[in-house]
């Protein structure tokens, strides 16, 4: 086992070649443990040097009912009035405390995504 720390895009694009050959390595075997370590290292370069922002309540909104199935509509009971929904999917109107709580709680989109400015 010969890894190194990552400190450079050279050094980043050599690990994932070498993790490339060690992807089908059985876990608990050499090179298994090889791979392990080796994943925690580019895993750990990555978060440093590509961090990837979080979405805008909006978006994670839309997100959310995409992936439970849920129309514009089924908002009502969270955030209000018909009219009310359609004004804060568009953007013209800011989510209230109240309205963030209801939607954490609901479809479970975290309150730190909710509050940020949009």
């Amino acid at each position: 086992m010969n890894i190194k720390p990552i400190r450079n895009e050279s050094d980043y694009k050599k690990a994932l070649e070498h993790l490339e050959i060690l992807f089908d390595a059985t876990m608990g075997t050499e090179e298994g443990d090889e791979l392990e370590i080796l994943a925690i290292v580019i895993d750990n370069y990555e978060k440093e040097n590509f961090p990837i922002g979080m979405p805008d309540p909006i978006s994670a909104i839309n997100f959310r009912m995409e992936q439970m199935g849920l129309k514009q509509k089924d908002l009502v009971e969270m955030i209000g009035f018909k009219s009310r929904v359609s004004e804060i999917m568009n953007k013209k109107r800011k989510l209230t405390l109240e309205m963030i709580r209801n939607l954490n709680t609901t479809l479970h989109i975290p309150t730190d995504v909710l509050i940020q400015d949009y």
